[in-house]
């Protein structure tokens, strides 16, 4: 899976259209292999963000789960130390 695509399902306050739309540009990217695409292909390239955004946004309220929700700000503060731990101090010490 793609580093850059983040869980966004059962988190408080709920996801946003903005971050399902960077999680479709990310998958897009990663499927096409361009981070821009030519002008030839940018219709191409929008439309399939569209579609893919749509069927996440479907998929995301339609999934169902008796788990707490997910604190947005302490799943960042565990990514972040799980980072620290896998590539060392980004302070330079």
């Amino acid at each position: 899976m793609c580093r850059n695509i983040k869980p966004l399902f059962n988190f408080d306050p709920p996801v946003t259209p903005e971050e399902v739309r960077a999680a479709s540009l990310q998958f897009v990217r990663k499927i096409t292999g361009f981070h821009k695409p030519s002008k030839a292909n940018e219709a191409a390239f929008e439309a399939a963000i569209d579609e893919i955004a749509r069927a996440s946004a479907r998929l995301l309220h339609s999934l169902e789960t008796t788990a707490p929700h997910r604190n947005r700000e302490a799943e960042a503060d565990k990514a972040r130390a799980r980072a620290a731990e896998r590539f060392g101090s980004a302070t330079g010490d």
